[in-house]
């Protein structure tokens, strides 16, 4: 480095350097999306998405009633990419309805294999329920896979509800009608929770990870009955998720939680996992 290059090192950047910094990273970020959008498009027309399931656990039993639908993205170096990596880019462009349409109509399809007993939860997207599709792809997945509708539950976060949107409505409404089942998703996360419980007919109340996180301190203690007290209030189940430890499981069973989900039951598994826990013999 030559003495001007050290003395220009020294030197506080320049509001034109700070613009050009930040011209340059939107630009990178643009075609970063550019770019992942592609590989979307291209996984959805060449078999590029996998379904996993991860088991919701009758807590008293200790038998798996259902599991919850997670889609992943096939990738060569990292594997299985989580939908949080991916979806918020697909929101932006036109593949978010076709990629949880595809979904949708997978998990049918493939529960359709599955005892009848066995429940298939499935969390929706805002942009997904807005859509104008979603209620038609529904019909057409239960009716390409002959399940009853009841063993479908789809989850809807609270935001949704807050959102006040007509076409929302109309949509839970229709989900209503279908005779699908619906929960409330990241309960206890917004200040409106419990207002949000009177609002539609939840078959599920799913407590947030965050509360049970916080489940050995006397205040997370607290926060968690009231949430199962009110729900059970509202005849509906009560569902923790998150749990990782035998001591989260033994407190949620003190407290009167009906369900659990999360590693210390389980991680999230394949479709050909799935099907092997169902295979006579």
């Amino acid at each position: 480095m030559t003495e001007l290059d050290l003395h220009t090192a020294d030197l506080p950047a320049t509001p034109g350097d700070l613009r050009e910094l930040r011209q340059r990273n939107a630009r990178r970020e643009i075609t970063e999306r550019r770019r992942m959008t592609q590989r979307l498009r291209q996984a959805l027309m060449a078999g590029g998405f996998v379904l996993h399931y991860q088991p919701i656990i009758t807590l008293r039993s200790g038998f798996a009633r259902g599991a919850e639908t997670l889609i992943r993205l096939r990738h060569a170096r990292r594997g299985f990419v989580p939908a949080q990596h991916f979806m918020p880019i697909a929101e932006r462009s036109d593949l978010s309805t076709a990629i949880s349409g595809w979904a949708l109509h997978e998990a049918c399809r493939q529960a359709a294999a599955w005892p009848p007993h066995f429940s298939i939860a499935m969390p929706l997207s805002l942009p997904y329920l807005q859509s104008g599709q979603m209620v038609r792809q529904l019909l057409e997945g239960l009716s390409d896979s002959k399940i009853a509708p009841e063993r479908l539950e789809l989850e809807i976060s609270e935001p949704m509800l807050l959102d006040g949107n007509d076409d929302t409505m109309f949509a839970l409404k229709a989900l209503q009608g279908i005779g699908v089942r619906l929960a409330l998703n990241q309960f206890g996360t917004f200040y409106a929770s419990l207002s949000a419980l009177k609002r539609l007919p939840f078959a599920t109340l799913r407590l947030d990870r965050s509360l049970v996180q916080n489940l050995e301190e006397p205040s997370g203690a607290a926060m968690i009955r009231a949430a199962i007290e009110a729900g059970h209030a509202l005849g509906q189940t009560v569902l923790a998720d998150g749990v990782e430890t035998e001591t989260q499981y033994q407190r949620l069973l003190e407290l009167g939680a009906d369900e659990g989900q999360g590693s210390y039951f389980g991680a999230a598994v394949g479709p050909e996992e799935m099907a092997a826990m169902f295979a006579p013999g």
